[in-house]
């Protein structure tokens, strides 16, 4: 078995500052403790404790909380992109991480390729109503246009019935399909993270 260790960064997309509570922090932080059972290390970053100012650039200058944010994801090997869902979509916060995750795209190495070229990427959804497999298909799709590898089964989610007010963070207990799919995007990403780092994608 492949022990190369890996770094993960999950950032947080709730619209609550710290340290309200938050189902999308409990969630990425039952993420993060999977990964760590495959030899994954790393932290997670609320996005509304920092100034993450609008923008599609690398720094969008003073103030900008973003360039540090940055510099975790780029050291990182696997993101993990915890959101709740609001009217049907991401988070605003979660728009805002893609937005500016686009200017990885006039990023490249000597290669031509992205710098989040070899890097994986998951995504965690918590809501009250159905919607988790429209908002990861619309995280999927940004995630994989500015560089990222997703692998198979790399969503872990958690919907309530519609029409009721339950929250994941006030259940009595996690439900083993979202620790079943939990292992699963776990597993899978670690395995496929490692596979890139000891095999990069060949030059653009």
């Amino acid at each position: 078995m492949d022990t190369t260790p890996l770094r993960a960064v999950a950032l947080v997309c709730t619209l609550s500052p710290s340290p309200a509570r938050s189902s999308s922090q409990l969630l990425a932080e039952q993420v993060m403790a999977a990964l760590g059972e495959h030899g994954v290390t790393g932290k997670t970053v609320r996005i509304a404790d920092h100034n993450v100012l609008p923008g599609v650039k690398t720094d969008m200058g003073e103030g900008d909380d973003w360039p540090e944010i940055r510099e975790a994801v780029l050291d990182a090997d696997i993101l993990v992109l915890s959101t709740p869902i609001w009217l049907g979509h991401p988070s605003s916060i979660a728009q805002r991480v893609m937005e500016r995750l686009d200017a990885e795209l006039g990023e490249t190495d000597d290669e031509g390729r992205m710098l989040t070229y070899g890097k994986v990427a998951a995504v965690c959804v918590v809501g009250n109503e159905d919607g988790a497999h429209k908002v990861s298909a619309d995280l999927f799709q940004g995630l994989n246009d500015v560089g990222f590898s997703l692998a198979p089964n790399a969503v872990t989610y958690w919907v309530g019935e519609a029409m009721q007010g339950t929250d994941y963070q006030d259940l009595d207990k996690t439900p083993e399909a979202t620790v079943g799919t939990t292992a699963t995007l776990a597993a899978n990403t670690a395995h496929l993270a490692r596979h890139l780092k000891s095999a990069p994608y060949p030059p653009s």
